[in-house]
């Protein structure tokens, strides 16, 4: 597809955007069953539902505009899940707090590439006057942002300060 404007780079990036959220879930699932904490797999439950509610909402704007959002596939997610694999899954930890904080940086990390995708098509929406579109896009975007305040708040809340003690 050749992008002759920004409605064509828009388009494009909503259907990068749903790609990057269908691999995440895998991965989001594996870091959940290996944490530790029971909060913290709880959490990422929650965020593996928050990406599939993105993902439908991307699907409804796309089947608004005559787009089937499949088809791509985002290298940059997938660059991030090879990292999260490598550190978050396969990495030997001798402290089971230690790896909670890995698994955490690893989520943000994928969760900020989101928020980024949310940020740039929701600035175009409205650049092209699409306001139905930028609401939706919005609301992901604050959804996203809250996911990644929540993980703070568990890192900061106890995992990095028990993985500091070794307890």
């Amino acid at each position: 597809m050749t992008i002759k404007n920004l409605k064509d780079l828009y388009l494009d990036q909503l259907k990068d955007l749903y790609s990057a959220c269908k691999q995440s879930m895998p991965m989001v699932t594996e870091l959940g069953r290996a944490a530790k904490s029971r909060e913290l797999s709880e959490a990422l439950i929650a965020g593996n539902q928050g990406i599939a509610r993105g993902m439908e909402v991307l699907a409804s704007i796309c089947d608004g505009h005559g787009m089937d959002p499949t088809g791509e596939h985002c290298r940059g997610m997938e660059g991030l899940i090879v990292e999260a694999r490598k550190h978050g899954i396969e990495a030997s930890y001798g402290d089971e707090d230690a790896h909670d904080a890995a698994i955490i940086t690893q989520y943000q990390r994928m969760a900020h590439y989101a928020i980024a995708g949310y940020g740039c098509v929701r600035t175009f929406a409205n650049r092209l006057g699409l306001d139905g579109d930028a609401a939706a896009l919005q609301e992901c975007l604050d959804n996203t942002w809250e996911g990644d305040r929540h993980m703070t708040r568990i890192a900061e809340g106890g995992v990095n300060m028990a993985a500091v003690d070794g307890r």
